[in-house]
């Protein structure tokens, strides 16, 4: 048997403290399986289409965790997590009509209850990508009406789940479902158009001022925010255009969905894109937009290097002979603490929730056990650069690793693993793999130097 070690980081830094949340992460979609209880969404339909998905896979089954959530709450508090991030079906708890479907509410009521009941913390995700399937066909978030009955949807939930949730976050990377899925194609709805891009990312983020209406209503006590995934731009040289290319990508892809919630306001990029292009704003729209939040989830995995050219003035460079994970994502801790320190810097941010933050790895089970070296040394490395972050001043208040297990993960199918837990899509047979063991002892250790 392979002894692991836990993650360490040093006896006085604010994330050894008691007040400082440890987590995991899951989504809807990826993990729950469960289609005949719910609505069709986007992502069944993009999973129909031939050659959409890397593997052909859907997710019909995925790991099966309606039907076993028992095993798999107790899975997460064998962990000694403080708190769990997870994601609410918006067609699992509401019918087409938009009446509400209680068997969809029951299901997360016995799943909230239950981990509150274990004192581990709840943070829901209102929407994790997967939109009702005959919301897309009245045109999804290109039609303004959509973030009306975002709000609507969000009061449902709020007014069932209420103050038993710990934190709720509106969105999950907005940058995801308006650039990946309406202008470039790869995910769904599998749109691929500028204007369209442009014009979901507005809709979603006036989604999303809107629900924090309804949550401050419905829960006042509840944490509200956000969840931004952020790729920190770098310039491939010291060369000015290369600067300057690396900046325009920041405003493009990070700031884009940042500046509104924080500033009422587009960066400076929105200069360069043709009029009819231009986000659809309508009067009051970036005063609901700019709502005041709790928190702001950051996601981050890697960053992305750019120099002069393209459409906007930017364009991706591939570094050579740096480690990546497999998704090909470079590995760069140094830029996880960087881009903390600069946007508490810029911005007036509220306190910051790491909502995701993991690798994928090519991960085999042998002999009942799951080593994953690389996996290990990417959160040894991560956690250490939040320490410094927040030794620099940044106010991080929790850490949620992605994710709880393997799941389906998006374009690529099954074939790429997250998960601190191995899955085995046979037999759903969960098998702790040695970062989720490493994480375990680190909490473990925390508690008992807690109890001193």
């Amino acid at each position: 048997m392979t002894q692991i070690p836990a993650f360490t980081l040093p006896g006085d830094s604010a994330m050894m403290q008691q007040d400082f949340l440890f987590g995991v992460a899951t989504a809807s979609f990826q993990i729950e399986g469960d289609i005949a209880h719910r609505q069709p969404c986007i992502w069944d339909t993009f999973c129909a289409q031939p050659g959409k998905i890397a593997d052909g896979s859907n997710g019909e089954v995925a790991c099966d965790h309606v039907n076993l959530w028992r095993e798999d709450v107790s899975l997460i508090a064998s962990l000694g997590v403080d708190a769990y991030r997870l994601s609410i079906s918006w067609g699992r708890v509401l019918h087409p009509n938009g009446s509400v479907n209680r068997e969809g509410i029951a299901f997360y009521t016995g799943l909230i209850d239950a981990l509150n009941l274990r004192n581990i913390k709840v943070f829901v995700t209102l929407y994790h990508w997967d939109l009702p399937q005959h919301l897309e066909d009245k045109g999804g978030w290109l039609n303004r009406e959509t973030a009306l009955a975002f709000a609507d949807y969000t009061r449902v939930v709020v007014q069932a789940f209420g103050e038993r949730v710990y934190a709720y976050s509106t969105l999950n990377e907005p940058f995801c479902s308006a650039y990946l899925g309406y202008e470039a194609g790869i995910h769904a709805p599998g749109h691929n158009s500028r204007k369209q891009g442009r014009a979901a990312a507005h809709h979603l983020l006036l989604a999303h001022g809107l629900a924090m209406a309804e949550i401050r209503q419905g829960a006042p006590r509840a944490k509200a925010g956000i969840v931004l995934n952020f790729s920190p731009a770098y310039a491939n040289s010291p060369s000015e255009a290369d600067v300057r290319a690396a900046q325009l990508a920041h405003e493009y892809h990070n700031l884009w969905y940042l500046m509104p919630l924080m500033q009422g306001r587009y960066p400076d990029i929105l200069a360069a894109l043709d009029g009819d292009e231009h986000p659809p704003v309508q009067d009051g729209d970036m005063a609901i937009i700019q709502a005041s939040m709790d928190y702001l989830g950051i996601n981050y995995y890697t960053r992305n290097v750019y120099q002069a050219g393209g459409e906007l003035g930017f364009e991706d460079v591939r570094i050579a002979n740096v480690p990546r994970t497999a998704m090909d994502w470079e590995i760069c801790p140094g830029a996880f603490t960087e881009l903390l320190k600069d946007l508490s810097r810029e911005f007036a941010l509220p306190p910051i929730y790491i909502t995701e933050n993991g690798a994928a790895e090519d991960d085999c089970l042998r002999d009942g056990e799951v080593h994953d070296p690389m996996r290990l040394d990417y959160l040894q490395s991560h956690l250490l650069a939040v320490h410094k972050a927040i030794d620099d001043g940044a106010d991080v208040r929790g850490y949620f690793a992605w994710s709880l297990m393997d799941n389906f993960e998006w374009a690529e199918g099954y074939r790429k693993r997250f998960g601190l837990v191995y899955v085995d899509y046979d037999t759903q047979q969960r098998t702790l793999k040695s970062s989720a063991k490493a994480y375990q002892r680190m909490l473990a250790h925390r508690r008992a130097m807690s109890q001193k």
